[in-house]
């Protein structure tokens, strides 16, 4: 009897697969990390084939470990790092250049351009995205341009586009399926939210080619079914959403009004508007929160780049810690005399700012700051952003009341009392932990499931989230007033140093 669901969650440093029950509870995780690329300053890129090599072997780890065969999986669900983009023969399969990853900066050029030649007011209008090297259109645009004869061969027919979901959906279905979610089309610059198809005026913009693009679908339905040779059977694949917005179904962030927030290798908080676009004033994108039945829900998003990866910079570049989980309790060695901040705008700022050029500083040392010091900033400087993302959302969208918002939190770091305790006190609103914290992966096996009859409706699904922990405000007003003006300073210092 088919009683499971297999979670593709393929991230930015690592794949995974968790292998869920009917009862949503977890059977087996399997994690492998894969390498990452920088050529050049702002640049990051990973092969396609460690995405997809990682991915298979991470599912048949899973599925050995829970000890399931084919027959007892309902079906896969697939969640992504969004905006990654990868360009493929559509004959051999083979990639003609590295993915671009979302974090890669190098399309800032193009994106001044556009800017320049007056076209961001309609591309906001049409996309809820601002003009920025974050997005799959510039990146597929910049590698037509420069993989040589690839734009004559897209005109052709002969290139494939897709962001990472789709890339995967290819291959597990052996070349026979080439579609993705409207979470992930809304994501690459090239997608009408309003109308649910792609745009020829945003195509023609970008100068790239219909017939690379992917079908768009629901987010939760039958995509098509893994090759038999993959995992010793065909599995059917029944649901696929960006990684984000997967969290969003996740944490049962179903209503309007409700917010969630992931800490991964970035931070992204998504805040639910309902079925009605909501056109942000201070930064913010307008994004297809999941659609199901041909029903598009929409949700006000912030993102930041540097969340977890300050935590990793902490370990690798600067050797100061040996792995994550000591981050917190280091942090809680800190000098409290000190006022340590880090703007870690290591690839630039996202929103509310959106500066590409800016890169990261390091405000209030002293000669007795050390590793404690370090941490602690490091930590606080996500507690910062995230501030940043919710007064902005506030001020867009008035339902967003902070005296009635809980935050619903996910991600590696919010194994981190201390952290989630100093996000509490900083945006003075209760923060909830929940029991499943792989929200991501339960989001994308959630779609799977609902197509494949294993999970109920979103209603009842929303009953079956448990809350693990909730932090409450603790902070004085005078302390949190000051450390949050200290906080805008170190920001405009490092927008000051734009050179644009």
């Amino acid at each position: 009897m088919e009683t499971h669901i297999l979670a593709i969650d393929q991230g930015t440093t690592s794949s995974r697969a968790i292998v869920f029950r009917a009862d949503i509870s977890i059977a087996a995780i399997a994690q492998q990390e894969f390498p990452q690329h920088f050529p050049a300053s702002g640049w990051v890129e990973h092969e396609p084939e460690d995405i997809w090599t990682s991915t298979v072997a991470t599912c048949r780890q899973a599925m050995k470990k829970a000890g399931v065969t084919p027959k007892d999986i309902a079906a896969i669900g697939i969640t992504n790092q969004r905006e990654t983009t990868v360009v493929w023969d559509r004959a051999t399969g083979k990639a003609v250049h590295r993915a671009i990853v979302w974090q890669d900066r190098r399309t800032a050029d193009i994106c001044a351009r556009l800017k320049a030649e007056g076209h961001e007011p309609a591309i906001s209008a049409k996309t809820g995205l601002i003009i920025d090297p974050y997005f799959s259109g510039t990146k597929v645009a910049w590698i037509l341009d420069s993989v040589p004869g690839a734009r004559a061969r897209a005109m052709r027919g002969e290139l494939m586009f897709g962001t990472v979901d789709c890339y995967l959906l290819w291959r597990l279905t052996g070349g026979k399926v080439h579609a993705t979610d409207a979470t992930n089309a809304s994501r690459t610059l090239l997608f009408n939210i309003h109308t649910g198809q792609w745009d020829d005026e945003l195509l023609d913009m970008l100068q790239v080619p219909r017939a690379m693009l992917p079908e768009v679908k629901d987010s939760s339905l039958h995509f098509g079914d893994s090759a038999p040779e993959l995992f010793g059977a065909p599995i059917s694949i029944r649901g696929i959403a960006g990684d984000q917005q997967a969290a969003v179904v996740g944490q049962a962030c179903f209503a309007p009004g409700m917010i969630k927030s992931t800490y991964g290798t970035g931070c992204f908080a998504l805040l639910n508007t309902g079925t009605t676009p909501v056109a942000s004033n201070n930064k913010l994108l307008t994004t297809i929160a999941y659609q199901l039945n041909g029903q598009r829900t929409y949700a006000l998003e912030g993102s930041i780049f540097v969340a977890g990866s300050a935590v990793q910079w902490l370990r690798d570049g600067l050797g100061l810690i040996k792995q994550a989980s000591d981050t917190g309790p280091l942090a809680e060695q800190s000098d409290p005399t000190q006022s340590v901040y880090l703007v870690p705008a290591f690839v630039g700022m996202g929103a509310p700012y959106w500066k590409p050029n800016v890169r990261g500083a390091l405000f209030g040392l002293t000669r007795n700051t050390g590793p404690a010091e370090l941490a602690h900033a490091a930590l606080e400087s996500v507690c910062y952003q995230t501030f940043d993302l919710w007064d902005a959302m506030r001020a867009d969208w008035p339902g967003a009341d902070a005296a009635h918002t809980v935050l619903r939190v996910d991600g590696g770091m919010t194994a981190s009392d201390w952290t989630m305790q100093r996000l509490a006190d900083l945006l003075e609103a209760p923060v909830d932990r929940p029991v499943i914290q792989e929200t991501t992966a339960l989001g994308a096996a959630y779609l799977a499931g609902l197509s494949a009859g294993v999970y109920p409706e979103p209603s009842r699904f929303a009953d079956s989230w448990r809350l693990e922990r909730r932090f409450r405000p603790a902070m004085s007003a005078a302390t949190r007033t000051r450390k949050l003006k200290g906080w805008a300073a170190a920001v405009r210092g490092v927008l000051a140093s734009d050179e644009q």
